[in-house]
């Protein structure tokens, strides 16, 4: 099965952002994490996909989560 690209956006201070990449880290998926707290380019950009401003938002492949939705994140990756 094809590795499915995990991208990341989050900021130091958010929980929600801990427990997805704590997630991903004992489910052994590789991600990219772009810490928008440090890059405005980067928040723009979360922005454009998301159409809001909290975080975390995941995009797996080009499906774009928002928030922490572990039922969803798990059916896109293919994980019981």
């Amino acid at each position: 099965m094809a590795t499915k690209k995990v991208k990341i956006y989050t900021t130091d201070y958010c929980v929600y952002c801990r427990a997805a990449k704590d997630f991903f880290v004992k489910n052994k998926i590789p991600f990219e994490e772009i810490n928008v707290g440090e890059d405005e380019e980067a928040l723009n950009e979360m922005v454009t996909i998301s159409g809001q401003m909290g975080v975390p938002v995941i995009v797996i492949d080009n499906e774009v989560i928002i928030g922490f939705n572990e039922p969803k994140i798990r059916k896109l990756l293919g994980l019981k």
